[in-house]
């Protein structure tokens, strides 16, 4: 088997996992890191790393995981299509706009004979993958998927994107049947002005659909924390038969799970998948894993 070579665009949270991600898979090798100063100090982790600013640096590329934020996707992700190179993405902006960006990235790689995965994070992306396969088993009822509590990355990054705010941690806190309440810390610049920055982030998208609390802190450093988790719950009707009800449940490092299954679908990227855009419910399971499919099929049938 090829070893397929990997760019980690973007050294975040997901970035700096996704890395370790990459060098843990027995059939992938680190091409390098895109970042937009490559010039700076160079992490310890990333010694012997080829670190640029552009991905035609890197030479030969198979996949490009796209780990900046979410709302850099619709302009990143078409420059490497565009080169024939796969992405995939952790886009986490629910509803209507998944599918948009899906339309458009499926045109430019079908154009490119590339391949784009979206939303390949674990909500959207795994999660949305076991809320199809409850609605197979049971195709009458509810699901609620209850997050948290736990660190929203995108949420969080959302926040500190507003002007005045020099960080920002987003929580998400269930309160059952599906309803979470966000709970926004924020960490000003000197003279900004906190209802302004309040107003900014509630009327954003990511928070004018929950209820948000915004709290003024000294210091994000001392909140932190990358845990997270789902708990997600279906009770329904399989054929005439009542009263199926069924539990899936995580407690997880965000950033870490998000990189590896962005890892994972890197793979059926280059592999598995025609040209084209996909998100997670699309692709079968046994395409994310290595190995040929006689012993997969063996083992996990």
């Amino acid at each position: 088997m090829s070893t397929l070579r990997i760019a980690v665009v973007g050294y975040g949270n997901i970035g700096q996992y996704a890395v370790e991600a990459v060098r843990a898979a027995p059939d992938m090798e680190l091409a390098g890191v895109v970042r937009r100063d490559a010039g700076g100090a160079v992490p310890s982790e990333l010694a012997g790393v080829p670190v640029v600013t552009d991905a035609a640096q890197l030479g030969k590329i198979d996949v490009a995981l796209l780990c900046g934020p979410t709302r850099s996707i619709p302009e990143v992700a078409p420059q490497y299509l565009q080169r024939g190179i796969h992405t995939v993405d952790s886009f986490d902006i629910h509803g209507q706009k998944i599918w948009d960006l899906r339309c458009a990235l499926d045109a430019i790689g079908k154009k490119h004979s590339s391949v784009a995965v979206v939303s390949a994070g674990w909500d959207p992306g795994s999660d949305s993958v076991v809320r199809a396969l409850l609605l197979a088993l049971a195709p009458k009822g509810l699901t609620y998927t209850n997050f948290g509590s736990g660190m929203s990355m995108g949420h969080s990054v959302c926040a500190r994107s507003k002007p005045g705010v020099r960080d920002a941690l987003s929580m998400t806190i269930p309160t059952g049947t599906g309803v979470h309440r966000r709970m926004v810390y924020v960490e000003l610049e000197s003279g900004a002005n906190f209802a302004a920055v309040e107003t900014a982030i509630k009327t954003d998208e990511y928070f004018r659909n929950d209820e948000t609390h915004v709290k003024q802190v000294p210091s994000i450093d001392a909140l932190k924390d990358m845990g997270h988790g789902v708990h997600m719950e279906r009770k329904g009707v399989s054929g005439a038969t009542h009263n199926q009800i069924f539990e899936f449940r995580m407690s997880i490092n965000n950033p870490a799970l998000t990189s590896q299954i962005m890892v994972s679908c890197a793979r059926a990227a280059a592999l598995r998948l025609q040209p084209g855009a996909y998100t997670m419910p699309e692709i079968a399971p046994m395409d994310l894993l290595p190995g040929d499919r006689e012993t997969l099929v063996k083992t996990l049938v």
